[in-house]
């Protein structure tokens, strides 16, 4: 039966393989990237708000696009995930790009000062500094226990500072991949093994595996977080996706997408702000 360190090492060699070929596709469009666009979407946009001269700590950052775009709207920006292939791209994208954004390569369980080599350093390597811990889309569903996560954000965050994240609903992950019938549980009831072919981002790439993830109800994040000393300042839903990335889709007049068959009847998309008291 594996363990834990086992379920990681799987997923990471997987995403090792999705950022090689992510990082060339449609769906990221690096170039156009490259010459200004933002990778961020209106609701993070608009619901973080100004970010000039603040710290960020941005986990799970994948190769780096979100943790770039913050940097250029004036942030000072760590980024970390454990992905090898991803931290060595997001390094890559921040030099051609002229930013100065820090990426660290480890399990988000690991974050800690003392769990960091030395050539690991980083603007927020101290307790309580981060003005905004920030994470999104497609993040939680890799990590076994919010507990510890939500102890992670509460210990890089400084008083008066938020926490923010936008993220797939747990409803979305009730399904089968075609959102035919319901085939998981709503809440953490364990590892979800899966047999993966291909990626979101190009379905028909020559990556496959078993991966794992779990499932995590509204509840037990909003709780992980008031638990570790945030007061939740907003949550917020929304039924629609900024990325087509689900099978059986259709687009609408705003370039969001929908469940063909479910559209508007079932959240996509969720936000919470929480304050560190």
């Amino acid at each position: 039966m594996p363990d834990q360190t086992d379920y990681f090492e799987a997923n990471k060699k997987l995403w090792n393989q999705r950022t090689v070929v992510h990082k060339d596709s449609s769906f990221y469009d690096v170039e156009s990237f490259k010459k200004g666009e933002t990778s961020l979407n209106e609701i993070e946009l608009s619901e973080v708000g100004d970010v000039q001269g603040k710290k960020i700590l941005h986990l799970q950052c994948h190769f780096g696009m979100d943790s770039l775009s913050f940097s250029r709207l004036g942030a000072t920006v760590t980024g970390v995930d454990f992905s090898e292939e991803a931290i060595l791209e997001a390094s890559k994208l921040n030099d051609e790009l002229k930013l100065d954004a820090t990426f660290i390569c480890c399990n988000v369980y690991d974050l800690h000062p003392g769990n960091l080599s030395s050539s690991h350093t980083s603007p927020l390597e101290e307790k309580g500094e981060a003005d905004i811990v920030f994470t999104s889309y497609g993040v939680i569903g890799w990590l076994p226990d919010l507990d510890k996560w939500a102890a992670i954000i509460a210990h890089y965050l400084k008083p008066g500072g938020f926490f923010y994240m936008a993220e797939f609903h747990p409803v979305i992950w009730i399904f089968d991949d075609e959102f035919k019938y319901i085939q998981y549980s709503y809440g953490n009831s364990g590892v979800i093994e899966t047999d993966l072919q291909g990626t979101y981002a190009q379905r028909d790439a020559k990556i496959n595996g078993k991966e794992y993830n779990w499932n995590h109800s509204i509840s037990e994040v909003l709780n992980a977080l008031i638990k570790h000393g945030l007061q939740i300042d907003f949550f917020n839903e929304y039924f629609y996706s900024p990325y087509n990335c689900f099978s059986n889709t259709v687009e609408d007049e705003h370039g969001n997408f929908h469940i063909k068959g479910l559209e508007n009847k079932i959240p996509m998309v969720y936000s919470v702000k929480a304050t560190k008291k």
